[in-house]
């Protein structure tokens, strides 16, 4: 099968790469950390030395790290001319639209393609393929590059058309949705427990019901739980890191988003205290505090 490169091999990249490589593509991976991805060259995979070592000529690269700055530290001209015409770059980052869309334009004049395809999953959906995927750019890339994103963590695929910036909006709509519904179930909570109400009847009975869906199910359990803190798989910082980017994007289009602004100020508080082991979904500890719950 093709050889494929593989750029980030942390929570979330490591079970998509787990996961071509059990479905037989050859991978080419860097990581930053190099003994992180040390497993998987058990598992047949080639660890090389820098992004551009992971390109073959005409072929296919998928990058997945944390933030702007990091996609364009391993996006460069030798990482492009690396893969040369016909080649694909594909972006699994949640990053600024704007970014995608400058880096698609300098893709393009070397020659080669960037697809973004942001990554719905938490790390154990996408080790399931049971995420989605939402993608953007020339159509027969995507074309090309869907049967590996299926193969890597992907149940959807939905196409958002050419735009590169387009599926990065999409991304950050439904992050920050999430942040909204973690903080929605965090007053709702709140307000169950001061006034006597048993917190799983009243999880069980609203997340079977009205409210059934998994971020519901698996976010509501968190916070019912409080599995806020050890090792995180999304951490308060890169929670943090996409609430500014959907305020930013608000901001370029004149789009107030207050509850945006609410779950900034919540996350906010979390990295302040310098809780640094917190997952994102401890803004809702926020609610609980102003309750008088935490005291």
């Amino acid at each position: 099968m093709e050889t494929i490169g593989f750029i980030g091999t942390g929570h979330l990249g490591y079970p998509i790469a787990e996961n071509l490589l059990k479905a037989g593509y050859h991978l080419k991976i860097y990581n930053r950390t190099r003994e992180k991805a040390q497993p998987l060259a058990q598992l047949g995979a080639a660890l090389v030395n820098s992004p551009e070592e992971t390109a073959t000529k005409g072929g296919i690269v998928l990058s997945l790290v944390a933030d702007d700055k990091a996609v364009e530290a391993i996006a460069t001209d030798a990482l492009v001319q690396a893969l040369g015409a016909g080649g694909i770059h594909v972006s699994m980052s949640t990053i600024s639209p704007d970014t995608s869309r400058a880096l698609a334009a300098h893709h393009r004049q070397l020659g080669v393609e960037y697809v973004t395809a942001p990554v719905f999953a938490r790390p154990e959906a996408a080790a399931a393929k049971a995420g989605s995927a939402v993608i953007s750019g020339q159509p027969a890339a995507k074309d090309r590059i869907s049967p590996v994103l299926q193969a890597g963590f992907a149940k959807n695929i939905f196409d958002l058309g050419e735009d590169p910036g387009s599926a990065n909006v999409l991304k950050l709509m439904g992050n920050f949705m999430i942040g909204g519904a973690i903080e929605l179930m965090a007053e709702a909570f709140a307000l169950g427990e001061k006034n006597n109400v048993d917190p799983r009847v009243a999880y069980e009975m609203l997340t079977s019901t009205l409210f059934s869906g998994p971020i519901f199910r698996n976010y509501g359990n968190m916070i019912l739980e409080r599995k806020f803190r050890g090792n995180p798989s999304f951490n308060a910082a890169l929670g943090l890191k996409d609430v500014d980017l959907v305020l930013q994007t608000a901001r370029r289009s004149y789009t107030p988003m207050p509850l945006a602004n609410l779950v900034q100020s919540r996350l906010t508080s979390i990295l302040a205290k310098n809780i640094h082991d917190a997952d994102w979904t401890a803004l809702a500890n926020g609610a609980r505090e102003d309750a008088g719950l935490n005291v």
